[in-house]
Order: C-alpha cells, then sequence, then structure tokens
C-alpha cells in the first residue's frame, strides 16, 4: 500500500474509504535464476538403456584384463579365458514434484502459469538431482586419486584431507589444477574428456591469476547452464554452486571438489511420469512429475578428489 500522510483518506484497494487505487496484477512474472548443474557434463549416460521405475538395473559390461606373458622359443604357450566382470547400475532414486493450480487463478490471470511452474520445476528437479550426485561420490576415489600423498606411482601430491585442506589462493590455483591432471595422467588416462568441478571462488581465484583468460571460453552452450568457463591443462572446467561442502575438524569450511575422466561416472535417469489431472476436491487442475534416476562410480581410478579451502 503507497503510503499516506496523517489524517489524509486512504483510497487505496485495501483502504476503508473505497477502491479508487485499484490493484494491477503485471502481465510479467519476476525473473527467477536457477543454480548451473553439472552431472549432465561429467558422466556418461551412455548405458541408460529403458528405466521404468524402482528398482531397475543397467547392466554395464567390463573389459577384462589380458595378460602379457614373456616368450621362449619351443615353450607351450599359455591360454587364459578372460572373464568380463558386469557391473550393476541401480535405479534406486527417485524425485517428484506435485502442485494444484486452481482454474479461478488461470482465468484470472493472463500468464501462462502451469508452463511457468511446471518448468520451475524441472529446473529445481536438475538441481536436486546434481546436489544429491555431488555429495554422493565424494568419498569414491581411488586409493592415491585423494589425499596430501596422492599420485600412483609417485605419492607425492597434496590433494587436502580432512583436517587439512588445502588452502587455495591465486598464486596457486594453476598449480592445483596441473597436479590433479598429473594424477590422471600417473593412471594413462586420456587427455580428453577430463572434468572438473569447483565453486565460485575457485573460479574467483583463476580469474584474478597469471591466467585471467582461462575464464573465456567460445563454447556453444552457455555457461549459465552448463557452469562451463574454459579449460586449463585440458581440464573442462565446470562451476557449480552444489559442491558439497563440510565443515572441517579445524572448523573452516571445506569443499570436496571432484574431478576425473567422462568414463568414471555413470548416471541413467528417466521421468517415468509427467500428469495433469482434474483435483477431486476442488476446481483445478494437479500436475506431478517423478524422475528415477541412478548413479555410479564405475571406473574409481579414473575419479579423484580435492579437499580445498578458502
Amino acid at each position: 500500500m503507497y503510503p499516506v500522510s496523517a489524517g489524509h483518506p486512504n483510497y487505496s484497494s485495501s483502504g476503508t474509504q473505497g477502491s479508487f487505487i485499484p490493484e494491477l496484477w503485471s502481465g510479467k512474472i519476476l525473473a527467477k535464476f536457477y543454480s548451473s548443474t553439472v552431472f549432465g557434463e561429467i558422466a556418461n549416460v551412455d548405458y541408460e538403456g529403458e528405466i521404468k521405475g524402482y528398482g531397475d538395473k543397467v547392466i554395464v559390461r567390463t573389459t577384462p584384463d589380458i595378460t602379457i606373458r614373456d616368450y621362449v622359443i619351443g615353450q607351450n604357450l599359455v591360454y587364459e579365458t578372460p572373464e568380463s566382470t558386469p557391473v550393476e547400475l541401480l535405479i534406486d532414486k527417485g524425485k517428484y514434484f506435485g502442485f494444484k493450480c486452481d482454474d479461478i487463478v488461470v482465468v484470472q490471470s493472463d500468464l501462462r502459469l502451469l508452463e511457468d511452474w511446471t518448468a520451475d520445476a524441472g529446473e529445481q528437479m536438475k538441481i536436486a538431482i546434481d546436489t544429491t550426485i555431488l555429495a554422493g561420490i565424494y568419498n569414491q576415489a581411488a586409493t592415491y586419486n585423494y589425499g596430501n600423498t596422492a599420485g600412483v606411482k609417485t605419492q607425492g601430491y597434496l590433494l587436502g584431507a580432512y583436517g587439512a585442506p588445502l588452502q587455495v589462493t591465486k598464486n596457486n590455483v594453476v598449480d592445483l589444477f596441473i597436479d590433479a591432471a598429473s594424477i590422471l595422467n600417473e593412471r594413462n588416462l586420456p587427455s580428453t574428456d577430463r572434468w572438473i568441478v569447483i565453486p565460485d571462488w575457485i573460479a574467483n581465484l583463476i580469474k584474478k591469476s597469471d591466467l585471467k583468460d582461462a575464464s573465456m571460453t567460445g563454447d556453444q552452450v552457455s555457461p549459465a547452464r552448463n557452469g562451463r568457463i574454459g579449460s586449463i591443462d585440458y581440464w573442462n572446467i565446470y562451476v557449480s554452486n552444489n559442491v558439497y561442502t563440510v565443515t572441517d575438524s579445524t572448523t573452516v569450511p571445506a569443499w570436496y571438489c571432484p574431478f576425473g575422466h567422462k568414463s568414471a561416472l555413470t548416471f541413467a535417469s528417466q521421468l517415468t511420469k509427467m500428469e495433469t489431472l482434474r483435483a477431486e476436491s476442488t476446481f483445478g487442475d494437479l500436475v506431478r512429475a517423478l524422475n528415477v534416476y541412478g548413479y555410479k562410480v564405475m571406473q574409481s581410478a579414473n575419479f579423484g578428489m580435492l579437499y580445498l579451502r578458502r
């Protein structure tokens, strides 16, 4: 209600003197902004298959290790039977939304409320799944792909450990990416399809470092949607406010920042239900949707974790 001086009649729509100043509903909706999501960029979805509901499984075949043996003239050859151990991806998680939109609200509004609210729910669904995944994989890296003795061959890299998170500054932030790359190099992983997820404060340090142009990108996909800010040493860098954060035993906030090759993490999802129903107890529509999904670190050797503080 617009302020009125003392003693002056109030003619607003909520006043007691009349309704000379009517309420006006805008034909526009206040803009709403969403956290960037990254799970669609860092995970492979090659094995989604046909998912119908909770409890479904996606069976993933693995490539067995073939033994290489020394040979001398005249020896009998040894033949092995390679075994491909299947890995199960269980679709054991689900998230849903549901809301009601009364007919009168729709009639009185010139906005496409159902479409707008459904679009909002879809964005919130992605953020919720993204947050769950980033919080669920923090402790699944292979030995020597995390901690302060990282490196399967050298054990010579400091990536931070609980009780001793690695402090990142603009002077050492680039070194951090190079060290993480060496972790995967020691695993003989290809330089392509590497990714790393960082919070915005680390992106801030990159922009202030000697590598100020590292955040410039010519990608066709907007950074506002996938969080990508550029590349350093073969890393596809993604910025997310959904990075798993804890209060360390040192009482400082610490971030678990995952990195790896796209082969490490598998994700499968299916929007199994999306329905609009007539409400029984009122005049209006009910909108609801169910998204079932599963994720798994399939190859922990291709996945690592940084444990960082400001």
